[in-house]
């Protein structure tokens, strides 16, 4: 067999999938999810999500890699030859979110640059005007913002420089770029604790509605959020795992992760909704009004409220640098996945597959730092988590709970696990799981027929949106019949 890099630890190892499952979404998505799911009360679905979906689906991916020691593509291959596509799709959705992803951390980047020389004014104009030059509408391209550029191009550069060595490398880096957001996070929560009206923000923020644990809407967002929030579908985990001695425990990992990502997300619901209880008081208006999600919270509610407060520039730089480490572990793990796919699939160094894929990723990226960048960064990204993601985890169930068995993949959790997993998990995998997510699945699509989504032309939609789809399946079919190149050892 071909030489496989080795996580230096366990330790690494855990540290490099936490920092994957851990990013934006975490501190920008989770708390606006909770908050109008039920508040407090969200937390009885999203558990139960997190129970009967993350769990079983990280454990399955995580044995996967672990057993065959190989990338996503790899493995399912091993598992049978007519599972290979999947592995390819999967990479096709991390590699188009990467692109995308890329560019968000790149206007960290430039914010980070402004904290310490540009005053915080008016920062939706900052913002939508001066940094990203938008347009009237998603057909008109328009200029190429430099800023925007730069911060990108600092992006891949970065990535490129982490993952060129393989994960002896990852491994150190994740040491620093997991517990850093973590403690900046803190001193943030600290500081909006003892800010006028905080405790107003909390009070919306965990204010249970039980009342909407009877609405199906809840329960979708709950597996949604479980879901995208763990990088599940991604193709990361199960390359992460191959890294892994085959006789790594793999159950009380996929734990571990599931939870330390829960954990994370509740915590930054905390530090996001008192400096929004801050920042309603100051302006004179309720809660509700400052409360947004996505980028328009990190990039134009947050900074505005640092702006009223002592010391705005220290504020700003940590807030930055929090969604820098938050950002850059979940980049360069999409990267990671990818790569290994390629190397598996052909052989190639590492250094060269990463190279070649960072390069392909800046020019790839080019459309979302135009004038029109925005919003096609909007659509693609509501299209690639919502039906992407969701379809590889639906199909990842039934190629191994209704064709490979999970019965085999069970018996080799349970040879290596610190515990044993029950017929439970082959339940999940086979039936719960896969449920859920065609439940999911269909939602959308009936929704979408009902609610077209967004503000955008019907041709937008079906270009950014079931055109990208499209255009991944067609080339993950495409590589999937190129047929593997066999290392000199191995022949």
């Amino acid at each position: 067999m071909a030489h496989r890099d080795r996580w230096a630890s366990r330790q690494a190892f855990i540290m490099a999938a936490v920092g994957s499952a851990i990013g934006l979404g975490n501190l920008w998505r989770f708390p606006m999810v909770a908050y109008a799911n039920g508040g407090g009360a969200f937390l009885i679905p999203y558990v139960v999500a997190l129970l009967t979906a993350g769990v079983p689906l990280m454990i399955l991916e995580y044995s996967l890699g672990s057993f065959f020691q190989k990338s996503t593509p790899g493995s399912l291959r091993a598992a049978d030859k007519r599972f290979e596509m999947i592995g390819w799709w999967a990479l096709g959705v991390g590699t188009t979110i990467s692109l995308y992803y890329a560019v968000i951390m790149g206007w960290s980047w430039d914010y980070l640059a402004c904290s310490f020389g540009q005053p915080w004014c008016d920062n939706a104009q900052l913002f939508f005007d001066n940094l990203l030059g938008v347009t009237d509408g998603v057909g008109y391209i328009g200029r190429i913002s430099w800023p925007a550029l730069i911060g990108l191009a600092v992006t891949w550069a970065c990535i490129y420089w982490i993952i060129k060595k393989g994960v002896l490398r990852v491994g150190k880096v994740v040491m620093i770029t997991v517990p850093l957001p973590a403690i900046l996070l803190l001193f943030i929560l600290i500081r909006g604790l003892t800010l006028p009206g905080a405790l107003e923000g909390l009070k919306y923020y965990l204010t249970p509605d039980f009342g909407a644990l009877t609405n199906a809407r809840t329960w979708l967002q709950a597996y949604a959020q479980v879901f995208f929030s763990l990088s599940l579908g991604f193709g990361i985990l199960t390359a992460y795992a191959s890294y892994l001695p085959k006789k790594s425990d793999i159950a009380n990992n996929a734990f571990i992760t599931s939870f330390a990502d829960a954990g994370f997300a509740f915590f930054a619901g905390f530090a996001v909704f008192s400096v929004l209880g801050y920042l309603a008081q100051a302006q004179g208006v309720p809660v509700e009004s400052v409360v947004k999600g996505g980028p328009s919270l990190a990039f134009v509610i947050y900074p505005t409220a640092m702006s009223l407060m002592p010391f705005a520039p220290v504020i700003a730089a940590m807030f930055f640098i929090t969604l820098l480490t938050l950002g850059i572990d979940s980049a360069f793990s999409i990267v990671e996945g990818a790569v290994a796919g390629l190397r598996d699939k052909w052989h190639i160094s590492q250094e060269r597959a990463t190279l070649y894929f960072c390069i392909f990723g800046f020019f790839g990226g080019l459309i979302f730092t135009t004038g029109a960048g925005y919003y096609w960064l909007d659509i693609v990204d509501r299209w690639m988590n919502d039906y992407g993601l969701v379809v590889i985890g639906f199909l990842e169930c039934i190629a191994i709970g209704w064709f490979y068995g999970t019965d085999k993949l069970r018996a080799y959790i349970n040879e290596v696990s610190d515990f044993d997993i029950g017929i439970w998990w082959d339940i999940f995998i086979k039936w719960v799981t896969p449920l859920a997510l065609g439940w999911a699945l269909v939602s959308n699509v009936v929704n979408d027929i009902r609610q077209p989504y967004g503000d955008y032309p019907g041709w937008a939609l079906v270009a950014g949106g079931w055109g990208v789809v499209a255009v991944i399946v067609i080339v993950a079919a495409l590589i999937t019949r190129v047929k593997p190149v066999v290392p000199k050892e191995e022949s």
